[in-house]
C-alpha cells in the first residue's frame, strides 16, 4: 500500500481531475502536494497572490473529504525526491502544462524519478485537446485560429470526471511548511486589499459563476461581452487559470446551452477553444512567451521603457477608454477584454512600445494571468504573433469608447478626474497604488502624452519602413 504522491499545479479542484481521479481509483494512500518550485516563484505579484487565495480554498476542500495539503518550497525535482523518501511513496502524478518552463520542469522531473525507479505520469487535463492531436492536412500544427476551431468544433473531448469524493490517507503524514509563511501576497502590498473584492475563489464560486452565466448573459454574449460597460462575459478566465473548473465542464455548459438555442453559445465556446489555440502554440513554439512570433519583427524599432510607458501603466495617457482600461486592471486584478484590446495596441501602435514591456506589466498585475494566452493576445495586438492579420491594424480608442461605452459609463466608473463624487471603483484605484506615484482623485485630467492621429501616422510609417511593399 506505498503512497501516491498528487502534484498540484494549475488545477485546483475535485471535479474533472484525471491525475486526482486515477490516483484515487488506486485503491491507495494519495497525498496531495503543492511546490513552490522554481517556475511558479517567477510568478508576478497579483497572480502569487491569488494563487494563495487558491491554495487555502484547494486545502479547505481537501480537509472536506478527510485528505489535507501537503506544501514544500523549493526545486521541483528535490521537492519530491524529499517527499518520496519521507513517505515511501513509489508513484508521482500530475496534470499536463504546455508553456516552456513548465514542459522544461515536467519533463526533466519524468525522467529523473523513472530513473530513479519511480512511476511517474502525467494527464492531460489543462486543455480541451492535447496539441500533439490537432494537425493539418499535410501533418502540421495550425497557425491560423479559424481552420484550428474548424478542426475541432464538432470533437468529443470526453466528458468531465465527477468529483474525488475521498482519498485514502497514509498512515503518517509528511511534514508541511505553513503558507502564511510564503508570503505570497507581499509584492501587493496594500493593493491586496483592494483587488480582494473583486476576486471569485475555490471550486464551488467557479461552478457557481458557470452556472449564472449559462443561465443569462450567454444568451447575449455574442454582443454583449464586447460592451464595456456591461458585465457580459463569464468572468471564468480567473477559475481557468488555476483550474479551479475544468475546461470539459465549461465546454460541456457551453454545448447544453448550444442545443437550448441560446445565440451567444457558439462565440463562448470559440473563446474556450481560442485559449486551447494559444496553449497548442506555446507548445509547438515556445518563443511565443519570450520572443516576436514572427522572427521578421525582430528589427522593427520598438521603443524600450520610459516616460510613455510609465504614463501609461499608471492610467495616465490622456486617452480615456486606455487610462480606464489600466485602472480597472490595477483596482480588480482584471480588464475587459475589449479594454484589454485597447491599451495593447495604444501601447504597441501609438507608443510603438515593445509587446514585452505591456505583457510584463499584465504578468504583474492580472489575477487571471495565463501565460499561453497572454503572450497570444499582447503578440496578435502588437502585430509579431499569429493570426495578426492585418497586422497594420490600429485601434482609436476614442471611436472604440463611442461604439462600445456610448454613454461613458465605463470611462466614468473608473475615471476620478473631473468628477464631484466619483466612482467608489474610481476612487479605489487611489487606494491600491503605490503611495510615491503621487497620484489623488482632485488631479487634472492630463492632455493625452501621443495624439491619436500622430501615433497613428508613425507607426503606420514605420510599417513601411519594414515592409515597403
Amino acid at each position: 500500500m506505498t503512497a501516491i504522491l498528487y502534484w498540484m499545479r494549475r488545477d485546483f479542484r475535485l471535479a474533472d481531475n484525471p491525475a486526482l481521479t486515477w490516483a484515487a481509483a488506486q485503491g491507495r494512500p494519495v497525498i496531495p502536494v503543492f511546490l513552490l518550485d522554481e517556475v511558479v516563484d517567477t510568478w508576478g505579484a497579483a497572480p502569487k497572490w491569488r494563487l494563495g487565495l487558491g491554495l487555502e480554498a484547494m486545502a479547505t476542500a481537501l480537509d472536506g473529504i478527510g485528505s489535507r495539503l501537503i506544501l514544500r518550497r523549493g526545486d521541483a525535482l528535490a521537492s519530491l525526491r524529499a517527499l518520496v523518501a519521507d513517505t515511501g511513496a513509489d508513484t508521482v502524478v500530475w496534470n499536463r502544462l504546455y508553456v516552456e518552463d513548465e514542459r522544461a520542469r515536467d519533463t526533466a522531473v519524468k525522467e529523473a524519478l523513472r530513473d530513479d525507479g519511480l512511476t511517474a505520469r502525467s494527464f492531460g487535463a489543462h486543455v480541451l485537446f492535447e496539441p500533439w492531436t490537432v494537425e493539418t492536412g499535410s501533418g502540421g500544427y495550425y497557425k491560423v485560429y479559424t481552420p484550428f476551431w474548424k478542426a475541432v468544433r464538432d470533437r468529443d473531448p470526453g466528458d468531465a470526471m465527477a468529483p474525488v469524493a475521498d482519498l485514502q490517507e497514509p498512515q503518517d503524514w509528511p511534514a508541511t511548511e505553513v503558507l502564511g509563511d510564503w508570503a505570497l501576497g507581499q509584492a501587493m502590498r496594500r493593493g491586496a486589499d483592494v483587488v480582494a473584492r473583486h476576486v471569485t475563489v475555490g471550486e464551488q464560486a467557479a461552478r457557481d459563476r458557470l452556472d449564472r452565466f449559462i443561465d443569462g448573459p450567454i444568451a447575449d454574449y455574442a454582443t454583449s461581452r464586447d460592451m464595456l460597460a456591461q458585465d457580459g462575459t463569464s468572468g471564468l478566465s480567473e477559475n481557468l487559470t488555476y483550474g479551479e473548473i475544468g475546461i470539459r465542464t465549461c465546454w460541456a455548459a457551453g454545448q447544453g446551452a448550444l442545443r437550448d438555442g441560446k445565440p451567444g453559445a457558439e462565440t463562448f465556446l470559440k473563446e474556450l477553444v481560442w485559449r486551447d489555440f494559444a496553449h497548442h502554440l506555446a507548445y509547438h513554439t515556445p518563443r511565443l512567451t519570450s520572443e516576436n512570433w514572427r522572427p521578421e519583427w525582430d528589427a522593427f524599432p520598438w521603443q524600450g521603457d520610459g516616460a510613455l510607458a510609465e504614463a501609461w501603466r499608471r492610467g495616465r495617457t490622456g486617452i480615456e477608454a486606455v487610462d480606464a482600461g489600466m485602472r480597472e486592471l490595477y483596482v480588480t486584478g482584471r480588464m475587459h477584454n475589449r479594454a484589454r484590446m485597447l491599451v495593447a495596441s495604444y501601447l504597441t501602435k501609438h507608443l510603438m512600445t515593445n509587446w514585452k514591456l505591456g505583457a510584463d506589466w499584465f504578468a504583474d498585475c492580472l489575477v487571471d494571468w495565463d501565460p499561453a494566452s497572454n503572450a497570444m493576445g499582447w503578440q496578435w495586438a502588437a502585430g509579431s504573433g499569429p493570426d495578426a492579420a492585418p497586422f497594420f491594424r490600429i485601434f482609436n480608442p476614442d471611436t472604440q469608447a463611442e461604439k462600445f461605452d456610448p454613454r461613458g459609463v465605463y470611462r466614468r466608473r473608473w475615471l476620478a478626474e473631473g468628477q464631484a463624487d466619483p466612482a467608489p471603483e474610481a476612487s479605489a484605484f487611489y487606494d491600491a497604488i503605490p503611495r510615491s506615484w503621487d497620484l489623488s482623485p482632485g488631479d487634472s485630467y492630463p492632455s493625452p502624452i501621443v495624439g491619436l492621429k500622430a501615433g497613428r501616422e508613425r507607426a503606420l510609417d514605420a510599417y513601411k519602413q519594414r515592409d515597403p511593399a
